[in-house]
């Protein structure tokens, strides 16, 4: 896999330990030029945002008293800046929704490398290798997406599974449509029974629950 452009991910934290460890793990990930920076207080962050606006901030939820996702989002200066949430502690999964993405401390290396390829709209390393596999169009988020949407479950469940907010769900699944020229439940069941997203099996179970 090419390497891709150079990311600026600033990591928020007020622990030494943590950031530091998320930085060391940052700066290994294969194929990812990463140019991480420390931000210790919310002044440090503010500076950081101001002197140079990182492409991604990873950022404990309780940094600094309580970090104020929506505000930050409303703030047209930072509407390019990517969130995700450093959860170090159980978290009321409702105020995660509002950042891109989640990571937690028990993460692995790879994990975490697909997640910040996605926010970065990059091809991961299998769909670059498999371009003549239907299924590769999508992205893994997608297709996690695609399986739930198959499994009956609401856009609000799907998010809660996923840590994400409703409005991403709604993107995604737009995106989908538009991928896929899929525009129902049923199509999108069958594309899934075909590309092995899920088994038959399993679909006429969930039929038979209805």
């Amino acid at each position: 896999m090419k390497k891709l452009e150079s990311l600026r991910i600033a990591v928020a934290d007020t622990s030494v330990i943590i950031r530091s460890g998320v930085i060391v793990v940052l700066k290994r990930l294969p194929g990812l030029h990463i140019r991480p920076v420390e931000v210790t207080s919310p002044t440090s962050l503010e500076n950081c945002l101001h002197m140079e606006t990182p492409d991604i901030l990873i950022i404990n939820p309780t940094f600094g008293g309580w970090f104020n996702i929506e505000e930050f989002r409303n703030d047209t200066i930072h509407g390019s800046v990517k969130c995700i949430a450093l959860n170090c502690t159980i978290t009321d999964s409702s105020i995660l929704h509002a950042y891109d993405e989640c990571i937690t401390l028990y993460e692995d290396a790879e994990t975490l490398r697909n997640k910040i390829v996605r926010l970065t709209n990059e091809p991961n390393e299998d769909e670059e290798e498999s371009g003549n596999n239907e299924t590769e169009t999508l992205s893994q988020r997608e297709k996690e997406i695609v399986i739930c949407v198959v499994k009956g479950m609401t856009n609000k469940e799907i998010a809660d599974r996923l840590y994400l907010s409703v409005h991403t769900v709604n993107t995604h699944r737009r995106n989908i449509a538009r991928k896929l020229e899929i525009h129902s439940i049923a199509g999108l069941t069958i594309y899934a029974i075909v590309n092995k997203l899920v088994k038959l099996d399993e679909v006429k179970r969930l039929a038979m629950n209805e």
